[in-house]
């Protein structure tokens, strides 16, 4: 099925707590044509915080400038552990979204956390829903390893009520190593893929693979794909059957960094090649 004309996928890198100064990412980025970058709040493993939120506003307005200089999409990843539903949560949260907002970013990310329900979650999301419409940010919502694609086909279906307004602007974040882990579709993320609702907007794409075993975070390419790149076809044609537009992220900082380039390259490759026919015997 070839890809609409009217849309168009960004692929970029990702901050990361392996470098220290997080400009080192983003500089790369614009140093070798990435068109999408995502600023991450992530934990070191010594437990210390690595905040890009904490920046100052000179910083701010430096990110915000070269992104458009450059045409780069910026999205933010509020932290991973931060939870909605718990106050202390949601303060990080909205933290995040204002270093969003003055960097201009075009899409907000957080994770999915069912612990207390779906409805619960969604209550406790509606003010984060209505600030990001009134700021024009797209909101994605990423699965996790604990999230199947069930959750996400209930969460959507709830977010059409008609009591929660301005939720147009609401997607899933397709995280392809996560869904590799989930338990019902482990070492099957195009089983994971397929069991989305069609309605289901998939807006926001993490790539990254695994071998089923843990989450760690390879370089498309590195890791199962670099033997066979069925996996990768499936998840290209499954991504074109739902006109996906938006920025696909590489979530690592690899050595050498220049497997990133690599991996946008081969990517544009398998999106820019539309035969039928070789879609049809690779399923």
């Amino acid at each position: 099925m070839s890809q609409n004309k009217n849309t168009r996928i960004r692929i970029g890198n990702q901050t990361t707590f392996v470098v220290n100064d997080p400009m080192i990412p983003f500089e790369y980025a614009v140093r070798n044509g990435f068109d999408a970058f995502e600023w991450f709040a992530d934990r070191k493993k010594t437990g210390r915080d690595f905040i890009p939120m904490d920046m100052d506003e000179g910083c701010r307005h430096y990110i915000r400038d070269t992104a458009r200089t450059h045409d780069i999409r910026l999205s933010v990843h509020a932290p991973w552990w931060a939870n909605p539903c718990k106050s202390e949560g949601l303060a990080l949260i909205m933290k995040s979204l204002a270093f969003a907002g003055d960097i201009e970013a075009a899409l907000f990310n957080i994770h999915l956390f069912p612990d207390e329900g779906i409805e619960t979650y969604i209550r406790a999301m509606k003010d984060l829903i209505n600030s990001t419409a009134k700021m024009g940010l797209q909101l994605s919502i990423e699965n996790t390893p604990q999230t199947p694609p069930e959750d996400f086909n209930q969460m959507f279906k709830l977010l059409k009520n008609p009591d929660i307004q301005h939720a147009d602007h609401v997607g899933m974040c397709l995280d392809l190593g996560h869904a590799n882990l989930c338990d019902p579709t482990r070492n099957d993320y195009l089983s994971f893929m397929d069991r989305l609702d069609g309605e289901v907007p998939i807006i926001h794409i993490h790539l990254h693979e695994n071998y089923g075993d843990r989450d760690s975070h390879l370089t498309v390419f590195t890791g199962p794909s670099k033997k066979d790149m069925k996996g990768l076809h499936g998840f290209v044609k499954r991504l074109k059957k739902r006109n996906f537009s938006g920025a696909i992220i590489l979530e690592q900082w690899p050595n050498p960094p220049y497997l990133l380039n690599q991996a946008r390259d081969w990517l544009q490759k398998l999106f820019e090649y539309d035969s039928h026919r070789f879609w049809h015997k690779r399923g």
